[in-house]
């Protein structure tokens, strides 16, 4: 296993991209239009964010938007290098997005509800760049689809990293006292951090500095 990417969610300011990058982020994450959840910004923000953010650090612009058209819309007007698609939207969809934003890379989130999500995760593979397992709950009254604080089965989403030839994230839950075990469990090409890394909503150096010792450490 290669070094592990580590992409830090939630960007909230150009100050907050500036401390991850100094960190080692190899990716931002920029929370548009959730249901819930924290980190959520404007549109025109995450837009500033994108456009003073220096290659090769890729942007992540998270939208929940669902055809389509849409998506391809919302990334037109935000400028990021990459769509994180965070909803399980019809895989007909990626057509229009392919063909729309033919340069963007593409990452699609797989909530880990249960086991269903390994057969998931084989149905969007072809029309992606990398996946992204998460621990949201589609399904409940409160529709959640990212920035929950909480863990998954990690042997689901160990079976996902050896069934897919794609990399993937593993998100939820990810604290620098778990990370390591996070890694050796799932073996995924990079982690995604949010709430773990976050004091009162802000980016906590402290917290990011340990994060990335930890992941350092397991020789990520």
């Amino acid at each position: 296993m290669g070094r592990i990417r580590t992409k830090v969610c939630c960007i909230n300011s150009v100050a907050e991209a500036a401390l991850a990058i100094r960190y080692g982020a190899d990716a931002l994450g920029l929370v548009t239009e959730m249901p819930s959840g924290p980190g959520i910004i404007s549109d025109d923000l995450a837009r500033a964010i994108a456009a003073c953010t220096p290659p090769p650090i890729a942007t992540f612009l998270l939208t929940s938007r669902l055809t389509g058209r849409d998506i391809a819309d919302h990334v037109d007007y935000c400028k990021t290098s990459t769509v994180q698609i965070v909803d399980h939207i019809d895989p007909g969809e990626y057509e229009t997005i392919i063909s729309r934003l033919p340069s963007t890379r593409r990452v699609q989130v797989i909530h880990i509800e249960g086991v269903e999500a390994i057969e998931m995760a084989l149905v969007y593979e072809p029309f992606v760049h990398a996946l992204l397992l998460d621990s949201g709950r589609t399904n409940s009254a409160q529709i959640e689809l990212g920035g929950t604080g909480r863990t998954h089965d990690w042997e689901i989403s160990a079976e996902i990293v050896r069934r897919v030839d794609k990399p993937v994230f593993l998100a939820g839950g990810l604290q620098p006292m778990n990370v390591q075990d996070a890694i050796s469990a799932v073996r995924p090409f990079g982690l995604d951090l949010c709430s773990g890394i976050r004091t009162n909503d802000d980016l906590d150096e402290a917290k990011l500095a340990s994060f990335m010792q930890q992941i350092a450490g397991s020789g990520g």
